[in-house]
Order: C-alpha cells, then sequence, then structure tokens
C-alpha cells in the first residue's frame, strides 16, 4: 500500500474498507489436488482447500481462521483469484494490473501476522516471467511489506507478498508467507 500519511490514518481511526470475498465453504477439502479455472495443482500433504468460486484459500500451515477472508492475520496460506477479485484487486478498488501490490482494500489493513498492526507495502523486490505448469508463464512480482503498530510509532515486522498473475486465463496467485513450496507447485501445474 502507498499510503503517505499512514500514521495520520490510523491516528484518525479511520474506517477499513474492503472487497467482500467469495464465501467460504464450510468445509475443508483434504490435501490432493486443486483445479482452478483449468489449472490443476498438486498439492503436497497437510495443505487444505477452503473457498468459493472466485476466489480459493489454501492453507499451508498453522491458521487460526481457515474460513476467513483474505486480510484476517495469523493464518499461513495462500489464495488463488479469479477475475471478479482481479477487478476489485487493487487499492481502492480499481482493477489489478501487477503495478502494484494486490491490495482490495481502501485503508489500513492488518498485518498477516499481527492483528495489532497495520501494513504498508514499499517496491518490488523482483519481477518477471514464472513458469506455471507447461505453456503458461505468470507475470511475477514479489513486494516488500511492512508492519507497523496502528499508532505508526514502531515497526513490528516485515513481510513479503508474492504474487503470480495469469492475465489470459484470469488467475492471480497472492502467497504474503513465502511458502518455500508454493513456487515449485505452480511450477508443476497442469492445464486442461
Amino acid at each position: 500500500m502507498r499510503k503517505l500519511a499512514f500514521a495520520a490514518a490510523v491516528l484518525a481511526g479511520a474506517t477499513l474498507f474492503t472487497v467482500p470475498q467469495a464465501a467460504s465453504a464450510s468445509t475443508a477439502q483434504a490435501s490432493g489436488t486443486l483445479t482452478f479455472r483449468g489449472m490443476t495443482l498438486k498439492l503436497p500433504s497437510g495443505w487444505r482447500v477452503y473457498g468459493g468460486a472466485d476466489g480459493v484459500k489454501v492453507v499451508t500451515g498453522r491458521c487460526a481462521k481457515p474460513h476467513s477472508a483474505y486480510f484476517t492475520p495469523n493464518c499461513e496460506a495462500f489464495w488463488v483469484f479469479g477475475p471478479k477479485q482481479i477487478k476489485y484487486g487493487r487499492e481502492l478498488f480499481s482493477a489489478y494490473r501487477g503495478d502494484q501490490p494486490y491490495y482490495p482494500a481502501t485503508d489500513v489493513q492488518r498485518c498477516p501476522f499481527d492483528a495489532k498492526s497495520g501494513q504498508t507495502f514499499g517496491n518490488a523486490y523482483a519481477s518477471g516471467l514464472r513458469q506455471v505448469g507447461r505453456g503458461h508463464k505468470a507475470a511475477f512480482k514479489g513486494w516488500r511489506g511492512e508492519c507497523y503498530s496502528y499508532n505508526g510509532s514502531k515497526r513490528t515486522g516485515t513481510f513479503h507478498q508474492r504474487e503470480w498473475f495469469l492475465p489470459t486465463s484470469k488467475i492471480l496467485v497472492v502467497d504474503v508467507w513465502d511458502n518455500p513450496r508454493l513456487a515449485s507447485v505452480l511450477a508443476a501445474a497442469t492445464w486442461s
């Protein structure tokens, strides 16, 4: 997020506005595979799938609220989004294009690992094309993220948000936990 007045917005107690995410299923899909818009991912043992038609959450580790929406902290997971989520995936609810982080909100959102801190984004630390199965390359961006106490006085940590965008297939994969296995899972995707 590129808020110059992060502390001012926080101190003002600004209301948080986010795009509603797809409704989550009431039960998790067991480990195995995830098929989304023609892309099939073979998931490692222990990864669990939650989600709806246009937004799927894959929990890869500890998660306090696995059925929760995007921006819910303390949930080691990544998201796979379709065209409805991409349409509002940029700050201020404009369409995600990859030139700014995926951020479907208008204000300071919670830090991925700390509900008592807000997040902000800096510049991209990596970009380029990444393989997502045979014959499909994603536009990849890695963004630096920082977390600050809500009064803006103390940095509480850092994180990376990695994004794989397939504009023709209308798929966006977003990971804020730097999962070390995700890139190879995506590279091994199959397509129907």
